[in-house]
């Protein structure tokens, strides 16, 4: 089934270059879709990012059937030439199948630093403390007359009536949502399970434990800022994911004043995000950094790496023609376009990289279609899931009954209408 948008096929038609996410999702009634999503940088250097589609998807032959329907994508929306990256999350199937295909994997950062922080929790021994917190929530969330006395004894202390947060292993930032709601309320918790001392009634953290949940909180607050941050659809993202790691890094650095727990869980997380650091396309994002200026002094990087940084680019910026109505005099494969970009100040980290480019694109011709094509691809998954989100409102289980061409089109067209406004 064909469902393209002319604006939207405009749009791509005229792009210098488009990168692409994609993630899978399973419906009320078991069918497997794939979610496609694009991303580029027009003209006059504004971020589109819109879906494509939402493909009714096989189990069978799993990587290479994937790989085909992202080529059939790009073939039905004419930009196969164009796909610079496809960004997915971690599952073998996703990555192996982008593998088959000629486009550069950009795996989800958000996602590899959710792992992260799952593996760390359980290497420094906080998971005890956290199956405790569950248990308290769990015993508010299950009961509807606990629900009402907690609500109750919210009102009685003069605190905002709202409900105790689960978490959940597949949500970002989830478990940093139930610490938080719970330190919140930990007076009111207290006082409502004081009410029944009766059997079954969980115990109420020690003193001991809401410090240790307290300084967790501390701990997660930084990683919930970058995870939201690096999912942004409307600004750049790809080239502020080293500036970040490099951020919570020096964060994560040990104290003498951090206890023990709190150190384990810094060296476990330290250690296991250094390495899927590495499994990410590092040289896609260490030539987006350079190439916004706002980083574009490279101090995330060793000083070691930072030259080859700007080899990489010297080398693709001289395959770049230059425009007709370049105000660049100079040769435009020669490497002094690079240089005078290198030595241009760089801008406040609150400034629009995208403004910046628009207003010296003419001056560095064979530079701004790379700022195009680098800082297009999205650091992260969450467009696509996104588009899930929007398709469990449409596809829920009164709707299950719903064809998977009409799923694409209501979920498309959504989609446009929310981008357009």
């Amino acid at each position: 089934m064909k469902l393209r948008n002319n604006l939207k096929i405009n749009l791509l038609r005229n792009a210098n270059a488009v990168a692409l996410t994609g993630d899978h999702w399973t419906s009320v009634s078991n069918q497997n879709y794939l979610g496609v999503t694009a991303h580029h940088i027009d003209a006059d250097w504004k971020l589109h990012s819109f879906a494509l589609t939402v493909k009714h998807s096989e189990e069978r032959h799993f990587a290479e059937t994937c790989a085909e329907q992202f080529s059939e994508v790009a073939e039905q929306w004419e930009i196969a030439g164009k796909v610079t990256t496809i960004g997915t999350d971690s599952a073998r199937n996703m990555t192996a199948a982008v593998r088959l295909l000629p486009y550069k994997h950009m795996p989800c950062v958000a996602h590899s630093l959710q792992r992260s922080i799952t593996m760390s929790l359980r290497d420094s021994g906080l998971e005890n403390v956290l199956a405790k917190c569950r248990k308290l929530v769990g015993h508010f969330k299950h009961s509807p007359a606990n629900a009402a006395e907690l609500r109750a004894q919210q009102e009685e202390l003069g605190q905002p009536q709202e409900p105790l947060v689960q978490d959940v292993s597949t949500r970002w930032n989830s478990t940093l949502s139930m610490i938080t709601r719970l330190l919140r309320n930990k007076d009111v918790v207290k006082a409502t399970l004081e009410l029944h001392q009766q059997r079954g009634t969980p115990a109420m953290l020690t003193n001991a434990e809401l410090e240790k949940i307290e300084k967790l909180e501390t701990l997660l607050e930084p990683c919930r800022y970058v995870t939201e941050l690096l999912g942004g659809e409307q600004y750049i993202s790809c080239s502020v994911v080293l500036p970040a790691l490099c951020h919570l890094f020096r964060l994560m650095t040990g104290s003498d004043d951090d206890p023990g727990y709190v150190l384990r869980f810094k060296a476990a997380f330290t250690s296991d995000l250094s390495k899927r650091k590495q499994s990410t396309n590092l040289q896609w994002l260490k030539v987006a950094t350079a190439l916004d200026p706002r980083f574009k002094d490279l101090k995330c990087l060793p000083r070691s790496e930072r030259e080859e940084v700007w080899k990489l680019i010297k080398e693709e910026s001289a395959q770049q023609p230059a425009a007709s109505d370049s105000d660049d005099e100079e040769d435009p494969a020669s490497d002094t376009s690079v240089d005078r970009y290198r030595g241009e100040p760089s801008i406040s980290i609150d400034d629009c990289p995208l403004e910046w480019w628009s207003g010296h694109a003419r001056a560095y011709p064979t530079l701004a279609p790379l700022a195009q094509k680098y800082l297009a691809t999205p650091a992260t998954t969450v467009p696509c899931e996104r588009l899930f989100s929007l398709s469990c409102h449409i596809l829920k289980k009164k709707r299950a009954a719903l064809s998977t061409a009409n799923v694409t089109r209501l979920v498309c067209v959504s989609n446009w209408v929310k981008e357009k406004k």
